[in-house]
Formats: C-alpha cells, sequence, structure tokens
C-alpha cells in the first residue's frame, strides 16, 4: 500500500504542527540550560557523561561531556556503554514480575521455597520483602567487599558468604537497601527459569526490546564502546577492579542511555508486563506500622517538585547514574558517567523539573527580605526526628547547618519560606507562632519534620588544629567496629582519611591531639593510646559511644 499520492487533510497537518511546533520550540529553548549545567559539571578534560531527555515519547536533548578516555584524551559520545550499577535493580524487578505473569511465583512466597535452607531466624521472609528491601538481610556490601571485590563468585557462593549474618530487623519493620535481597531475587530468576540470569535479561528483555548495547557486564570481554571507569584520589585514577559476579542481579548490567530510554519505552507501552502489574512497582509500599517507604521494586517513588515521579541512581566502581520518570507528564530523564566521583542525582533532578516546566528555585530566583526581618530567623531549632538545625546570619546570608555538619546557603522564596539551592531541601517557618515552629521539608526523600525554636546559644564553631605528621601517622590503621564492620584511617597528603566499611570516605579534622571531628556529618573519633601507641578509637554519634579496636 502506497500514500504517494494521497493529500491528508488541511486540519489534520494543522493538528500535527499544533503539537509538533511547541514541543521543537520548548525543547530549544531548554538545550542552552541543560548545557550549561552539564558543561559546568562535566569538564571537557575530565570524566564524562552522556544523557538523554525525552518528552511525551520524543528525545529532545540527547547529548555527551567530557571523556570517555581520559589517558587517551577520547571525547564521551551519546553512544557510549557504561557499568549502571543499581538501576539493574529495575530489570530484576521487571523479571520478577514476568515470571509472576507466568504463574510461576507469587509475590507473598517465602525464599524458602527456593533457598530451603536459607536461615530466617524464624521470620518470613518474602519476594516483596526483597523487591522492596523490607527484609531485613544485611546487604553485603556492607560487609567489607573489598576482600572479596577481585574474586569470581558462583551465585551460591556468594549467598553462603552472607546469610548466616543475623537479620537487621525483622522483616517489614523497617526500609534498609540491601544489595543481598536482589542477589537472592537474581538466583531465584535462574532457579524458575532454568537460565542464568544474564541469558534471561539478554533474551527475555534485551532482544526483544532491541536494547543492542545493553549487556551483563563483564571485565575480560571487549566491549564496543565502552566508556573507561575512573574514581579520584588527588585526581583521577583508574577505577578499583569489582568481579561482576559481585554485583549480579542488584548492579551487573551495562547500557546507554538510547537504551535505557528504549527500556522506559516498553515499560509504558505494556511490552513486557501488564499495567496493574507494572503498578506493583511503582506502588509506594508500607512498612509493618504503616509509614511509607518511598520505594516499589527497584523504583524510588520520591517526587520531582511537588510532581510524583519515580527515580532511581547507581553507583559501583567507577561509574555512577540516575535516571527519572515522571508519568504525568511523560518526561524521562538518564544520566551516565564514568566516574564515582560525580553524581549526576542532583543534576538529573534539576533537570526533570525544568523539563515539566516546573524548575526548581535558585538563588537567582530568590527574593530580598531586609537584613532586619532575616534576623529573626536566627537561632538553633530542635526537631522530632532529634536533628539539631542552626541558623545563622551573615552578610545578609541565612545559613543552615545540622549539628556538627557543614552549613549550606539557604535562600527566601517568600516572607516565610527558604530553600536549599543544591539539596531541593527548604524550610517553612511559621513567625507568627512564639516561640517561631518550623516545617523542614527534605525533597531528596519526601520527608518532612517539624521543629521549634529554643533558647539555646549558638554554638562556637570548632576550631581545627595543626596536628604533627609523626602523631598522625600513629592513627592511621584499622579499626573494628563489629565483625565485618570497620573503619580504615588513613593518610593522604598529610591528612587523615576515615571510611567506615561499604562507605564514603571524609577527611577528619583535629580538635585536639586525639579528637577529631567530621565536617559534613555530626561525628568524632577520639584516639585512646597506651604507652604511646593507638590501642583503639571511640567513635561519637548521635549520642551513641561505641568502641571500635584497632586490628593492624
Amino acid at each position: 500500500m502506497t500514500f504517494k499520492n494521497q493529500l491528508l487533510p488541511f486540519n489534520y497537518i494543522l493538528l500535527v504542527l499544533f503539537f509538533v511546533v511547541p514541543l521543537f520550540s520548548f525543547a530549544q529553548n531548554l538545550e542552552g540550560k541543560f548545557d550549561t549545567l552539564l558543561r559546568e559539571k562535566y569538564k571537557s578534560d575530565g570524566s564524562g557523561a552522556t544523557i538523554l531527555v525525552a518528552k511525551r515519547g520524543d528525545i529532545i536533548y540527547h547529548k555527551a561531556f567530557g571523556l570517555a578516555n581520559i589517558e587517551l584524551d577520547v571525547p564521551m559520545r551519546p553512544n557510549h556503554v557504561f557499568e549502571i550499577g543499581s538501576i539493574t535493580k529495575q530489570f530484576t524487578s521487571i523479571a520478577i514480575l514476568m515470571l509472576m505473569e507466568q504463574g510461576k511465583l507469587s509475590i507473598e512466597d517465602e525464599i524458602t521455597k527456593f533457598i530451603p535452607d536459607y536461615p530466617t531466624h524464624g521470620k518470613k521472609i518474602t519476594i516483596h520483602h526483597l523487591l522492596n528491601h523490607t527484609s531485613g538481610i544485611k546487604s553485603y556490601t556492607s560487609m567489607n567487599l573489598s576482600k572479596i571485590a577481585r574474586n569470581d563468585m558462583t551465585p551460591t557462593e556468594m549467598i553462603d558468604y552472607f546469610k548466616n549474618e543475623p537479620l537487621d530487623f525483622d522483616p517489614g519493620d523497617k526500609w534498609s537497601y540491601s544489595n543481598s535481597g536482589y542477589f537472592i531475587l537474581g538466583y531465584i530468576i535462574e532457579k524458575i527459569s532454568k537460565q542464568t540470569y544474564e541469558d534471561f535479561v539478554e533474551q527475555h528483555i534485551f532482544k526483544k526490546l532491541q536494547m543492542n548495547s545493553s549487556r551483563y557486564g563483564h571485565k575480560s570481554e571487549i566491549i564496543k564502546n565502552r566508556a573507561s571507569g575512573y574514581q579520584t584520589k588527588n585526581g583521577y585514577i583508574n577505577s578499583n577492579y569489582l568481579s561482576m559476579t559481585l554485583p549480579y542481579a542488584a548492579g551487573s548490567l551495562m547500557s546507554t542511555v538510547e537504551d535505557l530510554f528504549k527500556w522506559q519505552t516498553a515499560l509504558n507501552k505494556n511490552s513486557l508486563v501488564k499495567k496493574e502489574t507494572l503498578q506493583k512497582a511503582y506502588t509506594n509500599y508500607s512498612l509493618n506500622n504503616g509509614d511509607p517507604t518511598n520505594y516499589g521494586y527497584g523504583w524510588l517513588t520520591y517526587d520531582v517538585n511537588d510532581v510524583p515521579a519515580i527515580q532511581h541512581g547507581g553507583g559501583i566502581f567507577g561509574y555512577t547514574s540516575y535516571e527519572i520518570y515522571v508519568p504525568k507528564e511523560d518526561v524521562y530523564v538518564v544520566i551516565l558517567t564514568n566516574c564515582n566521583c560525580n553524581s549526576p542525582a542532583n543534576l538529573a533532578k534539576k533537570i526533570a523539573a525544568m523539563a515539566i516546566g516546573k524548575p526548581y528555585h535558585t538563588a537567582k530566583t530568590a527574593i530580598n527580605i531586609p537584613n532586619q526581618e532575616l534576623k529573626k530567623f536566627i537561632g538553633v531549632y530542635e526537631f522530632e526526628d532529634k536533628a539539631i538545625r542552626i541558623i545563622t546570619l551573615k552578610e545578609n546570608q541565612l545559613y543552615s547547618k545540622r549539628e556538627g555538619s557543614t552549613e549550606f546557603k539557604i535562600f527566601p522564596k517568600n516572607q516565610s519560606s527558604f530553600f536549599f539551592e543544591d539539596n531541593f531541601s527548604e524550610y517553612k517557618f511559621e513567625v507568627s507562632q512564639d516561640p517561631i515552629k518550623v516545617i523542614f521539608t527534605d525533597r531528596n526523600s519526601n520527608n518532612i519534620s517539624k521543629g521549634i525554636k529554643t533558647n539555646k546559644p549558638i554554638p562556637l564553631e570548632k576550631k581545627i588544629i595543626k596536628v604533627p605528621i609523626n602523631i598522625l601517622k600513629q592513627y592511621v590503621g584499622i579499626y573494628e567496629i563489629k565483625p565485618g564492620f570497620d573503619i580504615t584511617i588513613k593518610l593522604e597528603n598529610d591528612k587523615l582519611i576515615s571510611q567506615a566499611t561499604g562507605q564514603e570516605s571524609f577527611e577528619i579534622h583535629a580538635e585536639t591531639k586525639t579528637k577529631f571531628f567530621i565536617k559534613e556529618f555530626p561525628a568524632t573519633i577520639e584516639f585512646i593510646m597506651k604507652n604511646n601507641k593507638t590501642i583503639n578509637a571511640i567513635l561519637h554519634q548521635a549520642n551513641n559511644k561505641i568502641s571500635a579496636k584497632r586490628k593492624k
């Protein structure tokens, strides 16, 4: 059949133009703003990123920034392939739901149905708990992963590695991100399908959706267009090696921004699971006490500037990623980077907000409030979540600081509301109350906490003192908080660095010769000496005093 000689009705042409032209104009207006944000974060001589933004099913922005290989000075291209880390969990979740639709499992099945000898300590742990991070199973990435990072392990060997750890809590009582839960889900997929996790995802998802650049990650194989992975340590270094048998169904997949757009499009069209089944993945489930988890099955259920959205990030040796989908506006944003040093999460949220026409406030959009009016907000505030936040004023600029942490500028949105420019949180003060009451909203997690102004004096800033290098060297070592969880103290460029197992590292600053504090959050480390040797350390955090014995 040919349409060569047929003419389209004039009113149909006008209808098409009505929808296409505004979207094209909208994209053009945003392009320069997106360019500015991305060039500022991903420099032309450093690690890079690829990004795709789509609206109503059309790609309106698709670019690359920075370098794919720093050593060879290779520019990043939009089709470069990245490890996507925990975005893998979406594929694992949908694979489980596909098997559910086939009648091969139930979300309420207990895990002992598939792993009979798994020690559940008399508790009922279901597939739902695994999908929703409410199982209580300890995440193996908090168990000194560096010790086994280079080991190739089978799924059963890896499960044996963590299965005998005590539960962190009873299933459903709390929410705690657990890579172990998604690792077990991968094993369940293998037992039911009689295929490896890799083969199942390749055959039933990637091939079906023509995600031709997506695959299970392998370090030894030649992968076309793979972007090199980096981390930072006094500048860029090549990322540490990680056997891809370890992230498995929790974080082993590789993809491109375009393939991930195909993935989201296929989900929207119900190409893999039914609409009502997909809704299970997008649901904000509750704990046993009714509190929301802000998590579905492989997706976070956080808003984008008060508009409901689903999103998730990924972080793995050498790579970070973030994606957001706003169903109401049919807007999709995904950013992939080749360094675990420069998370795209906040940038993706800013871009998604701009794409739906509800940009977050910036310093440029703040209103002006006289200095005299700003003074009434100064003080120490206590919140129902036990947090202490301190508001100070310097040169007509208000600052907020959580006790023991770093201070941030806050800007007036109106006469009683102030926003943080980079983390999307805000204060709303009830200035007519005596004492002043305040609501703190963390828009990264949808958490809300109420506080009240106290009569406590604003604490003095901690002063950093200089400690001789020969003393700092005495503190270098590994301190055990509990089996499998240590604090490592290193000396880098004459600075002490503290890193807890599986967590980010922080510089620690001396307030005395033996006591050091962390600027980023309220915690101090005190080193205990005996006969001029460090024998242990004491961690002070959140009114807790934790002893850590020196191992070496």
